[in-house]
C-alpha cells in the first residue's frame, strides 16, 4: 500500500464512525474532504440549519471521533498517524501542512490534500494543529513536543530573536541563544511564522528585502552582498536569473537602470559597480584623485601612490588615472613626481 492510499484508507475509516449521513457530510464539507472547504452559513443553508447549530454539531462529532481515535477503534488510523510521525520527525516535528502533504505524496499538495492531513491532525491524538492565519502557516506536528499553544510561543520567540538582533540570523547563530535538541527543530519552527523569511540560510522579518527580495533592486543588493565583491552588471543579470528568487527573469538592461537609480550601487569602473556600505563613494576617477589629495595635504603625493590608492577605489586602468592627473584645472605638480591639489 502506497502513501496516499494509507492517507485514503484513514479518511474513510475516520468517516465511517459517524453513524448519520448528515454528521459525515458535515464534516467532510467543513474540512474540504470532497475538494471544496464550506463555511458555517454554507452548510447551514444546505441543511436547513442555522450557522450556530453546525458549529455545535461539528465541534459534537470531533469530540467523538478523538474518542474513537484514543480507543483504537479507528482501523485505519494507527499507519496513518505513524507515516506521519516518521515525515515530521525527519522535518524537525513539525512542518507546514502543504510541505509534509507534498513529501509524503510525492507531489505539490492540492487542497483536498491539505483538507485530509488537516482532518486527520484534528481527530490524532498523537498530532496537534497550528491553525492558519495572519502571523503563522497551517503546520500539523508530533502531539508530544507541544500543543499550538506552546508551538506559537516558541515561533513567536524566534521572530523576537531575529528582530532584536536587527540583521538576518543563521540557524546556527538562533541555535546558540534557544535550547532546543538539534537545529532542525529549530528551522522547522521558524518556517511556520508568516513574518519570518529565509534567503541563502539568513532569517529575516519578511519586510527585510536581504532575505525577501521583492523588486530588482533588492536582488541586485542581495547578489552583490552575497558575492562580496564589485559585479559587473551582466554578471548581476546572470546571477540573478541563476538564483532562487521568485521572477527572477529581467533583462540586462533593467538590471543597469537600476543599478544607475539606487544609492546604494556605486560605478567603480566600466560597468562594474560596488556596494557603498564597503566603503566606496561615488565620483569619477578625478573626483577620488581630489578626495585621495585632500587627504595627503600640502605635500602632495607621488604618482605611484596616487594610482596605487585610485585602484582600490576603482576598476580602471592605471592609464585611466594618469590621463586623469594630466588635468592642469585639478592637480598641479610639486616635484618631480608629485602631485598636489590645483590652488
Amino acid at each position: 500500500m502506497n502513501n496516499a492510499e494509507t492517507i485514503t484508507k484513514a479518511i474513510s475509516s475516520s468517516l465511517s464512525i459517524i453513524e448519520q449521513e448528515r454528521e459525515r457530510e458535515i464534516i467532510s464539507r467543513r474540512f474540504g474532504l470532497n475538494g471544496q472547504k464550506e463555511t458555517l452559513e454554507q452548510i447551514g443553508e444546505m441543511l436547513s440549519i442555522t450557522r450556530e447549530r453546525v458549529r455545535q454539531l461539528e465541534k459534537a462529532i470531533l469530540i467523538r471521533l478523538r474518542i474513537a481515535a484514543e480507543e483504537g477503534r479507528i482501523t485505519e488510523l494507527a499507519a496513518a498517524e505513524k507515516l506521519i510521525i516518521r515525515n515530521l520527525t525527519e522535518m524537525g516535528r513539525i512542518a507546514r501542512t502543504n510541505q509534509l502533504a507534498k513529501k509524503i505524496l510525492g507531489h505539490e499538495a492540492k487542497a483536498i490534500d491539505k483538507a485530509n492531513f488537516n482532518f486527520l491532525g484534528e481527530i490524532s491524538p498523537a498530532l496537534t494543529i497550528i491553525a492558519d492565519n495572519d502571523k503563522y502557516h497551517g503546520a500539523i506536528g508530533i502531539a508530544e513536543y507541544g500543543d499550538e499553544k506552546t508551538t506559537r510561543s516558541r515561533v513567536d520567540e524566534i521572530v523576537a530573536l531575529v528582530k532584536a538582533n536587527k540583521a538576518p540570523m543563521n540557524i546556527e547563530e538562533l541555535d546558540a541563544k534557544l535550547d532546543y535538541e538539534h537545529p532542525s527543530h529549530i528551522e522547522a519552527i521558524a518556517r511556520l511564522s508568516k513574518k519570518l523569511s529565509t534567503l541563502n540560510g539568513q532569517w529575516g522579518l519578511t519586510k527585510w528585502p536581504t532575505v525577501n527580495p521583492k523588486n530588482i533592486r533588492d536582488k541586485i543588493y542581495v547578489v552583490l552582498e552575497e558575492h562580496k565583491e564589485p559585479m559587473h552588471f551582466s554578471d548581476i543579470a546572470q546571477a540573478i536569473s541563476a538564483s532562487s528568487f521568485r521572477r527572477k527573469n529581467v533583462t540586462v538592461q533593467a538590471i543597469h537602470n537600476e543599478l544607475i537609480k539606487d544609492s546604494r550601487f556605486v560605478l567603480i569602473g566600466r560597468g562594474i559597480y560596488a556596494l557603498d556600505s564597503w566603503g566606496y563613494e561615488k565620483g569619477t576617477v578625478s573626483d577620488i584623485i581630489t578626495k585621495i589629495l585632500k587627504k595627503a595635504g600640502d605635500d602632495g603625493l607621488s604618482r605611484k601612490d596616487i594610482v596605487k590608492r585610485v585602484l582600490k577605489e576603482r576598476k580602471v586602468k592605471e592609464t585611466t588615472v594618469l590621463l586623469n592627473l594630466q588635468n592642469k584645472k585639478l592637480f598641479v605638480k610639486a616635484g618631480k613626481d608629485n602631485y598636489k591639489l590645483a590652488a
